[in-house]
């Protein structure tokens, strides 16, 4: 017996056993909330480029919907086009209907994964992926490797799989900063009263690429009155990544080690807030609750860590930042990262903290399309993302700002890549304003026009 529901909303037609799967369960409702006005369209960086209904969320909608209910396993078109899919959100922004996107198109990639077999230098190269990029010790080495070799990026193809290891050395960093203190457990007080107890994620592949967000954050906090924990456990993934490449078990494993870690800080002394740094994780753990919604053991625990979860810039807004200890006539084009405006909907914080700490903020056209960065889809997908981040790059250049500033790891690292200006993350700018230092990528601007001089 097929269960059928008709009217303005979206048809469908699942069996009884198939509902009786939680997952299935919940992607039937989703699907149900779509009425095929197609606003969503107008949004979708992929659309966007391509012009493919497929490539839309109402066409990748569609298919998936074929594909659930068939409850066979996906085929090479259904994952080309699911592949292609940024998980940027803007889609969810968009729909007066609410469908949630996000809680579908994860579904189904966990679908693919279950039930496609992937050919073999692609299922190599995810495999990889999920192995490395969680594990910071890991990902240092292969950035070594890939420095060594980054000369022969330019004798690669752009296409096909070995366009992919092109992306992967042209990512790479000319120079790694040495690791963050930060990585280890322990407690940071705060300066003067305290006024919070936060617990911070130190993150995995943030805190190899970039460590001095991590450094900018504590000393904001703790100036600002803020103890900060690191907890055990809390300098790993927290399964963000591995998340939306479908691979579920791992992603599973990875945020119950977090929850575990931090239920036992919530036991030991309290917690005002989780704060995250790296937006894309921030949208993840904002998450727990539902990824563990049917697990019995925990899913209580895993909805008060979801609770708790704040982007950095949520907490400082409800802080107050203190008075910029100095003045700055930096311009700075905000970013607004899609997993913050879109995955968790902070869109004002960041740029009223920023105008606050004395610098003028603007904003590129087309703010609300992704740059190309989504995680692995830079080295998944390098060709659209190429044309991603050419357009975000050119938007935001012509804002004739000095620096470009955002609130995620993944956009730093893919902005960066295409263009001479720095990009910073917002806290540093902050840091700096209320008597850290400047960041590292300013100085390092301003020692080269020193030396050109």
């Amino acid at each position: 017996m097929r269960r059928r529901s008709v009217g303005a909303f979206m048809q469908t037609n699942f069996t009884a056993e198939q509902l009786a799967d939680p997952g299935t369960r919940e992607a039937e409702r989703i699907l149900r909330t779509c009425v095929h006005c197609g606003f969503c369209t107008a949004t979708c960086p992929t659309y966007l480029l391509l012009g493919d209904e497929l490539d839309s969320p109402r066409g990748r909608i569609y298919l998936i919907k074929q594909m659930l209910e068939r409850g066979e396993p996906a085929t090479p078109q259904v994952v080309r086009h699911l592949d292609r899919c940024l998980s940027c959100l803007s889609c969810m922004t968009t729909c007066p209907s609410g469908v949630h996107y996000m809680h579908l198109i994860d579904h189904a990639r966990a679908h693919i994964e279950h039930s496609y077999r992937r050919p073999f230098l692609d299922r190599a190269l995810r495999a990889v992926l999920a192995v490395v990029l969680p594990r910071p010790g890991l990902f240092r080495a292969s950035l070594i490797g890939a420095r060594l070799a980054r000369g022969l990026a330019g004798r690669l193809p752009a296409a096909g799989q070995l366009g992919r290891l092109r992306a992967m050395l042209e990512l790479a960093p000319t120079a790694l900063p040495a690791p963050t203190v930060l990585a280890r457990p322990g407690v940071i007080p705060a300066e003067g009263e305290r006024r919070a107890r936060v617990a911070l994620l130190v993150g995995c592949a943030q805190q190899v690429l970039a460590p001095q967000i991590n450094d900018a954050t504590v000393r904001l906090l703790t100036r600002h009155g803020v103890e900060v924990v690191v907890a055990e456990a809390s300098a790993a993934c927290c399964g963000a990544l591995t998340h939306h490449m479908g691979k579920e078990a791992p992603a599973r494993a990875a945020a119950l080690r977090l929850i575990d870690a931090w239920s036992r800080e919530l036991d030991r002394g309290g917690l005002d807030a989780i704060v995250i740094n790296a937006s894309g994780c921030g949208t993840t753990v904002k998450d727990y609750g539902f990824m563990f919604r049917d697990d019995p053991a925990h899913a209580e625990r895993a909805a008060r860590i979801a609770t708790l979860a704040k982007d950095i810039s949520e907490l400082m807004a409800q802080l107050g930042l203190r008075p910029a200890v100095r003045t700055s006539d930096l311009v700075v084009a905000y970013h607004s990262a899609c997993s913050l405006q879109h995955g968790q909907q902070v869109r004002t914080p960041p740029k009223q903290l920023l105008t606050a700490a004395g610098y003028t903020v603007k904003e590129p056209a087309e703010g609300h399309i992704c740059c190309g960065s989504a995680g692995t889809y830079n080295i998944l997908q390098p060709e659209i993302a190429t044309r991603l981040r050419a357009r975000k790059v050119g938007n935001l250049e012509r804002l004739g700002a000095d620096v470009i500033a955002t609130g995620n790891i993944g956009c730093m690292t893919q902005i960066a890549a295409g263009t001479s200006l720095p990009v910073v993350h917002t806290v540093e700018l902050l840091d700096w304003a209320t008597g850290g230092p400047p960041p590292a990528a300013l100085a390092a601007r301003s020692a080269a026009s020193r030396a050109e001089a």
